[in-house]
């Protein structure tokens, strides 16, 4: 669980969140929505402690991140795995190598104890028969199961997504959503994805926030998302055809 209290961010003289209070369920996929602009982005960067908060607090299983030492914040950022937009892959490196080098810069395992634990999440990601091939030699959809591989080989507590089904067809960032849900589920991670996709939002939101201009302007399920009454939510949801078709089916069976 990730508690977020109070949270402003400024940069110079213009004010990026604004008190942002909030709490991310552990075991859940916890969605963060936003138009452009809106803070998605400093608000992810701030949960991963790659920028400091001008006021408030991140308290993570108890741990306020602020008033840890500078080695307790190095420990805690070895708890959360990262799943970044473009999958950020090591060109020169294989599938194998991508995944065993979070275990060679932070762990002293043995070779084996690392290629066992290798050879576990990528089958976990249905990626068996990859290890040897370089990220050219595979499609947008296994690179993404390959950083989803990387940012679970250290067991995070914490697994952050940043667009996550950015640049894949619809089949494919399904398929990507329901392994992150899987994955979230299965091992009880506290998961924060970051994501202007509708279709996840409708397929994995089991919390939801939707920010604008800095500010929490609302939060629940994907359930509750479709009985809101909040202007700036449907504005921003229902601009998508898709589900303005859902919520008029919604809306018949409620009939």
């Amino acid at each position: 669980m990730i508690e977020v209290e109070n949270l402003h961010k400024s940069f110079g003289g213009t004010h990026v969140l604004k008190g942002i209070t909030t709490v991310f369920e552990k075991g859940k996929t916890n969605l963060i929505i936003g138009q452009s602009g809106s803070g998605k982005t400093v608000f992810m960067k701030c949960l991963l402690g790659l920028l400091l908060p001008d006021e408030g607090s991140i308290c993570y299983e108890g741990r306020i991140y602020s008033q840890l030492s500078g080695s307790e914040q190095r420990d805690l950022r070895q708890e959360m795995g990262m799943v970044f937009q473009g999958s950020a892959l090591f060109d020169s490196m294989t599938v194998e190598g991508n995944v065993m080098f979070p275990l060679e810069m932070f762990t002293k395992q043995s070779k084996a104890e690392m290629q066992e634990r290798v050879d576990f999440v990528l089958n976990r990601v249905n990626l068996v028969d990859a290890h040897h091939k370089l990220p050219a030699e595979i499609s947008g959809g296994m690179k993404k199961r390959v950083a989803i591989a990387r940012a679970i080989v250290m067991k995070p507590k914490y697994l952050f997504c940043d667009e996550p089904n950015s640049g894949l067809d619809p089949k494919t960032a399904i398929l990507i959503d329901n392994l992150i849900q899987e994955i979230t589920q299965e091992y009880n991670i506290t998961t924060v994805v970051n994501t202007h996709d509708m279709n996840s939002v409708m397929e994995i939101g089991e919390k939801i926030i939707f920010l604008k201009d800095g500010i929490k302007e609302w939060e629940g399920s994907n359930k509750e998302i479709f009985r809101t009454d909040n202007e700036a939510v449907t504005n921003f949801v229902y601009s998508s055809d898709l589900f303005k078709k859902v919520r008029q089916m919604y809306i018949e069976e409620r009939a």
